[in-house]
């Protein structure tokens, strides 16, 4: 191996175990936090709170997307539980945009990567786009674009909750109508430490992210250690005017996790590429992807679908050119 190998391999080396160390750590305190914060904001809550505020819960809607680490697709089961509680679509549209772009994670994740002003604005950011877009969306009256059978669960489930306190018609608590079946992980939760049930939350959730951890760090270290600079300056560099439009309309298609487009980003930017371009990356792959996309087929209409991609690439170009122009 030549001499030239040999540096190349050491720094790759020596950046992947400094970024694996530091995120691993980073993701197991932010999540076990998470964890403790959840049990006193459950989903319940969340949909109470935005289903009774209608219009005036924007910015709940924002801070309660923020508190709650989901990716893009995760995002949508929850999303069908808010519509079916009849919660606002505004704010339902600002929990939408929010959620997968403002999560705890992702924010920690900038800090250690990129420090703390650039997560102050990607925050800053990602919070009034969110707001702003969900505030004038519904204002232009998308909530037309939502399917009729987006709602339809919530009819079953009110026909369910009447049927439990019916006389004439009581649901057995064994059967499995209307999700009555009996949970035997419920008794056993019940009477675990609260705190250890937490920390197995985390470490699963942890196992599973980090395939994809590993994966962003692995390339991140590679780019960093044998893409040449001068490569990278060439293509996205601060001087090319397209590379902050072209990085957000890849990163909708390569459906990257935040948790691996941020460190694989950190090589990106030693080797020369503008954070304003990372900036437009993260937001595109972290705020839409193709398989988002095909699950909200099920609840919005074409419309409301191309609105959504039109709102996360422009905020992840905005942000692109915000930062370069401040910073």
């Amino acid at each position: 191996m030549s001499p030239e190998m040999q540096v190349m391999l050491k720094e790759a080396a020596d950046m992947f175990v400094f970024l694996a160390l530091e995120l691993t750590v980073l993701f197991l305190v932010v999540s076990y936090l998470v964890g403790v914060l959840q049990e006193y904001i459950t989903p319940e809550k969340v949909r109470e709170n935005l289903s009774a505020r209608k219009g005036k819960g924007y910015m709940i809607a924002a801070l309660l997307g923020a508190i709650t680490p989901f990716c893009s697709c995760s995002t949508i089961p929850f999303l069908k539980g808010l519509l079916q509680a009849r919660a606002g679509f505004g704010p339902v549209t600002v929990f939408l945009f929010s959620s997968p772009l403002l999560n705890p994670i992702v924010i920690g994740l900038l800090i250690v990567t990129f420090g703390l002003d650039v997560a102050v604005f990607y925050f800053s950011v990602a919070l009034i786009t969110s707001v702003v877009s969900g505030c004038l969306l519904e204002r232009l009256g998308f909530e037309r674009y939502v399917r009729d059978e987006a709602y339809q669960a919530a009819v079953s489930q009110s026909a369910c909750k009447a049927g439990q306190t019916s006389k004439e018609t009581p649901l057995n608590p064994e059967s499995s109508q209307c999700g009555g079946k009996k949970n035997p992980d419920r008794d056993i939760k019940q009477v675990e430490n609260r705190w250890l049930r937490i920390w197995r939350t985390t470490w699963k959730d942890f196992l599973a992210t980090l395939p994809y951890l590993l994966l962003g760090i692995t390339i991140g270290s590679f780019i960093y250690g044998f893409v040449p600079t001068e490569l990278i300056v060439d293509y996205a560099g601060e001087n090319k005017w397209y590379a902050i439009p072209l990085a957000a309309v890849i990163g909708i298609p390569l459906y990257i996790r935040a948790s691996a487009v941020i460190p694989l980003s950190a090589g990106l930017v030693q080797k020369g590429m503008a954070l304003g371009s990372v900036m437009a990356l993260i937001i595109g792959s972290a705020g839409a992807s193709l398989t988002e996309v095909i699950l909200l087929k099920s609840i919005f209409k074409t419309q409301m679908i191309l609105a959504f991609l039109g709102v996360v690439l422009g905020m992840a170009m905005t942000a692109g050119y915000l930062y370069t122009l401040i910073f």
